[in-house]
């Protein structure tokens, strides 16, 4: 395997075993919620359960990045033991956190001009950014050099599909994702939107489904219309949800009935705390490979 260290950060919302088994190395951002502020540490300091209960209950939480100091810490011992890194950060369509990983990495290549520090902004998000780094964990794998990942990683990037769907859109109004109106006439009108995130790396709405079980089948619909193979599609799929796993399942059992090969294969996992802090209870998220987004 080549020698050279892959890190991510803890929005790639996926469980502590995905990041120890491919030996991908990650940092975390935070959120404050009651006055206090907690690391997104894949549910330990305070678990997705509690987390998602305080929110139903209207408890509201604030997010914040990776700062330049942390990704700092991350970089250096990698650099001290002589190992190149190749980072790929949160979608700077959604994160200004791409900024900060720049400037870390430009603070430790004076010190360390003889290594090679690469930032990759993802424009992904949540599952999709998990997906992404385990498409470069494998390219890794099978002993390409980090420019040759890094390559693979700028033309591949844009081709990680995220369509997501929530039953409840308080949380992606108060992010500003969508207008108060439209908020208050979907949740009214059991409006399910369809949304993904573009070749910009910003979410955006692109259908209006009339309740849960439609927006469940236009998710459906989408990836065979747009994943690499059709019903073919025997690549990674994951799954993201944020309390309502019920409906995660339901998911895949959908996918897997129309996509056969994906039988016993796609992952679900619970969006994590950050994420979840603008996407509130009630999402969920399909990530696959497929063609290039569009803006």
């Amino acid at each position: 395997m080549a020698d050279f260290i892959l890190s991510t950060c803890s929005t790639a919302d996926m469980p502590e075993s995905f990041f120890v088994e491919n030996d991908i190395k990650y940092t975390c951002f935070h959120y404050t919620m009651e006055g206090k502020e907690y690391p997104d540490d894949l549910g330990k300091t305070m678990s997705f359960k509690e987390f998602y209960e305080k929110v139903s209950a209207g408890v509201t939480s604030k997010s914040s990045q990776v700062n330049i100091e942390q990704y700092v810490a991350l970089f250096k011992p990698y650099l001290e033991q002589g190992k190149d890194i190749l980072h790929v950060t949160l979608s700077s369509g959604i994160s200004g956190t791409y900024n900060s990983a720049c400037a870390a990495k430009d603070l430790l290549c004076e010190e360390f001009p003889d290594r090679k520090i690469y930032i990759v902004d993802s424009l992904c998000a949540s599952g999709g950014l998990g997906l992404f780094v385990k498409l470069l964990d494998d390219q890794r794998k099978m002993g390409k050099s980090i420019d040759e990942v890094l390559d693979y990683a700028e033309k591949t990037k844009c081709k990680i599909h995220h369509w997501f769907i929530s039953t409840d859109l308080s949380a992606f109004y108060r992010g500003g994702r969508i207008t108060k109106t439209s908020a208050a006439f979907g949740t009214l009108l059991k409006i399910c939107p369809l949304m993904n995130v573009n070749s910009l790396g910003k979410l955006v709405i692109r259908t209006k489904n009339r309740g849960k079980q439609r927006a469940l089948e236009a998710q459906v619909e989408t990836m065979l219309a747009r994943c690499e193979g059709g019903k073919d599609y025997d690549n990674y799929c994951y799954i993201t949800n944020s309390y309502c796993e019920d409906d995660a399942k339901k998911l895949a059992s959908m996918i897997e009935e129309k996509m056969p090969k994906l039988k016993g294969k796609i992952k679900i996992s619970t969006i994590g705390t950050v994420i979840g802090t603008h996407t509130g209870v009630g999402t969920i998220a399909l990530f696959f490979v497929g063609d290039e987004r569009e803006l």
